[in-house]
């Protein structure tokens, strides 16, 4: 869809049998898929398959906001890669390649047109340091 893809990337102290672990079960996406401190992730729902739906819902912890994440599985590649459509159509590739006791995590997204890159860059960039940290700590 569009051409300018944004990447953020993180390499995590864990196998890639945990990390792939943490980023697809709901009761673990609730701990970390949030950009700051203050807001959380009180709901995660993951049909992780080809053709599966996600949801989860971003939340302000003040109450005043939240939104669903949501979108649809393209593909679906077990510890190696998925890649899915958010819900407006935009394209989201996230691969995992596993280096011993380490595994690095690389996102690529289309940019909406709402915000500046690095904006966008920044938000997804918390959130996958976020998904770090919780990995590493857990």
């Amino acid at each position: 869809m569009v051409e300018n893809k944004i990447t953020v990337q993180t390499t995590v102290s864990a196998d890639i049998k945990k990390v792939w672990e943490y980023w697809t079960l709901p009761q673990h996406i609730v701990h970390w898929n949030f950009a700051s401190d203050d807001w959380h992730c009180p709901h995660a729902e993951n049909d992780l398959r080809t053709g599966g739906k996600f949801t989860s819902t971003m939340a302000a912890k003040s109450g005043d906001m939240s939104f669903d994440f949501e979108g649809t599985y393209e593909e679906v590649i077990d510890h190696q890669n998925i890649a899915y459509s958010l819900a407006d159509g935009r394209q989201v590739t996230v691969e995992f390649e596993g280096l011993d006791t380490q595994t690095k995590v690389t996102e690529r997204f289309d940019p909406d047109t709402s915000h500046s890159a690095d904006m966008q860059r920044a938000g997804w960039q918390a959130i996958l340091d976020n998904f770090r940290k919780y990995v590493e700590t857990a």
